[in-house]
């Protein structure tokens, strides 16, 4: 099995930073894949920054400029570096892992449990 635990998230004032943090643990050979998706109450999920295991970036177009995502393919850990909160950006944010190769030969995607992060104006 493959798991993903996500710490980091809070409550912060507006324009205020916090970091979120995404460990993949269990079977993984490896994972193409991994990001970030938020979704706020009565809203969709979205997509808000992913990146490939070879440093490919994609942003949602609200975050560009303001979120930074980062990954350590050694630690199978991604973050996400998020500046210049807006209230807007309140959601509960879920960590993804897209194409995880087991070390069984098994292909997955997983999801953390979700953080909290609530933007105060």
């Amino acid at each position: 099995q493959v798991q993903l635990v996500e710490s980091g998230g809070g409550l912060v004032q507006a324009g205020g930073s916090l970091r979120l943090s995404c460990a993949a643990s269990g079977s993984i050979f490896s994972i193409n894949a991994m990001g970030w998706y938020r979704q706020a109450p009565g809203k969709q999920r979205e997509l808000v920054a992913a990146i490939t295991s070879g440093g490919s970036t994609n942003y949602a177009d609200s975050v560009k400029g303001r979120f930074t995502i980062s990954r350590d393919n050694a630690k199978n850990t991604v973050y996400l570096q998020m500046n210049s909160l807006k209230p807007e950006d309140t959601a509960v944010y879920y960590c993804n892992a897209d194409e995880v190769v087991t070390t069984h030969g098994g292909y997955l995607e997983v999801w953390g449990q979700g953080t909290l992060v609530t933007v105060s104006s």
